[in-house]
């Protein structure tokens, strides 16, 4: 990038936070995807006015702007395939409110998931969207790729919890959308933001709805010799009218590397195990956990067993959160794929899944929010290996169209990016996805924003 456009950057944000050495570029030039795009620069602004500034001489300089938290994403959303300068908001971190009254949460963008549950758990309460990557994903990031979690099943995912946004847009101007407040007029701006991966504005602050912490909490494991009654159960579940707070499903290859991993008394043997939480007043728990026995007895469950305490509990979720990095020990590399497919399609689904990844020898295991047909394969590889990738990669494909064909689609939660670009064709027309486009162009009508991501077929060439 050149030497007079770096000055401006580093007058704006200071020398120290601006980046533009190889090395530098490199550590910002991938996310959690298969995905690789290097930037021409990389700045880490710590006020609202400063990504205004940012914002507005990369219009003027027609530069690709690529808003950035911790980059946990899983589709390749926050890499700079074009170049182009990446703002990264790690810095902005502050919790600037947390009102128990009005039962909202006001954050800057580059805060932890985690770190607000812990400073809302001191006062009782919980923000609901919880990604097994809440240690170091932020909240801004949750919005963009409108991020689910366990908990999803009963709560809902980030949209749900998202009442107001202040944005910088296109222009570099700043916006304030929604309020503190649900129940506000006009077009719903604040839910079209949520799961926008970027490419309308960056998000410079959140008004987070929280919850009273449950009353109690019930967490049990349930084992299944075989995998089609572990998917069976959960349908029957749902269908008797329960919804479990988290309803999480785990296969043999990934309880057993777990425990290997993580050491946690999970069951080896079993082809495949159940998380089953239930949350509310503690009257009304043991007899939706009889109940929710009951049903998995009736589909086959081996065995049921039921956290006698907190610690207990803890140790149970702690190989769950656990299993994706777990499963880096089998191989360096891994796609984790989230197709969703209707709730009684998930045993069709998941054999699907075997034959192809059996039939492309890859070597893959399978989590799942189950409760709502969310699928996670975890496919691991080493990306050193030209010909494994590329297997890799038509496997994902065709997992992709096993889910739309069963009336499914090709992401729950993790977005599109690039990663999933292509696939979108599975699901909308071409007349669909031009609408989205114009949607897009209101916002950004110069297409500066995360370009070259959810769409098929839009490319903008930027000289830099």
């Amino acid at each position: 990038m050149d030497k007079k456009l770096i000055k401006k950057l580093q007058r704006i944000c200071g020398r120290e936070n601006v980046f533009s050495r190889s090395l530098d570029l490199l550590l910002y030039s991938y996310d959690a995807s298969m995905e690789k795009g290097s930037a021409d620069v990389v700045v880490l602004p710590q006020t609202v006015s400063q990504i205004q500034e940012l914002v507005r001489l990369a219009v003027a300089e027609r530069i690709p702007v690529i808003a950035r938290g911790s980059a946990t994403n899983l589709s390749g959303g926050t890499i700079a395939p074009q170049g182009g300068m990446v703002i990264a908001c790690t810095r902005m971190n502050r919790i600037l409110e947390i009102n128990t009254e009005d039962q909202i949460a006001l954050v800057e963008p580059g805060v932890f998931n985690l770190d607000l549950q812990k400073a809302l758990a001191e006062k009782g309460y919980f923000f609901a969207p919880d990604p097994a990557s809440q240690k170091v994903s932020t909240l801004a990031g949750n919005a963009a790729m409108n991020a689910g979690g366990p908990h999803c099943l009963k709560y809902g995912v980030t949209v749900n919890h998202v009442t107001g946004l202040d944005f910088i847009g296109a222009d570099g101007e700043l916006y304030s959308i929604g309020g503190r407040t649900a129940l506000t007029p006009g077009y719903d701006l604040t839910g079209i933001m949520n799961g926008s991966e970027g490419t309308f504005a960056i998000i410079t602050r959140l008004v987070l709805r929280i919850m009273p912490l449950p009353e109690a909490v019930s967490t049990m494991l349930v084992s299944f010799a075989d995998i089609d009654s572990a998917a069976n159960a959960v349908s029957a579940i749902i269908a008797r009218g329960i919804i479990p707070a988290t309803l999480e499903f785990m296969d043999n290859l990934c309880i057993r590397t777990v425990v290997q991993s993580l050491q946690v008394d999970y069951p080896v043997d079993a082809a495949a195990v159940l998380i089953i939480e239930i949350d509310g007043p503690e009257l009304s728990l043991a007899s939706q956990n009889q109940e929710i026995t009951a049903i998995c007895r009736q589909h086959g469950a081996s065995d049921v067993r039921l956290a006698k305490d907190e610690a207990e509990r803890t140790a149970l979720w702690a190989g769950r959160r656990g299993a994706l990095g777990a499963m880096t020990r089998l191989k360096p590399s891994l796609v984790v794929f989230d197709g969703t497919v209707p709730r009684n399609r998930l045993p069709e689904a998941l054999r699907t899944i075997h034959t192809i990844c059996h039939e492309l020898n890859i070597q893959y295991g399978t989590l799942l929010h189950a409760g709502d047909g969310n699928i996670h394969p975890i496919l691991v590889y080493d990306e050193r290996d030209a010909d494994e990738t590329a297997r890799i990669r038509t496997g994902c494909e065709q997992i992709m169209k096993t889910c739309v064909d069963l009336g499914g689609t090709i992401t729950g939660e993790h977005g599109v990016g690039m990663e999933k670009m292509a696939a979108m064709t599975l699901l909308f027309s071409p007349r669909d996805l031009e609408a989205m486009r114009k949607l897009k162009h209101v916002f950004d009508p110069e297409n500066i924003l995360n370009p070259g991501k959810i769409f098929p077929q839009l490319r903008v060439d930027f000289c830099l």
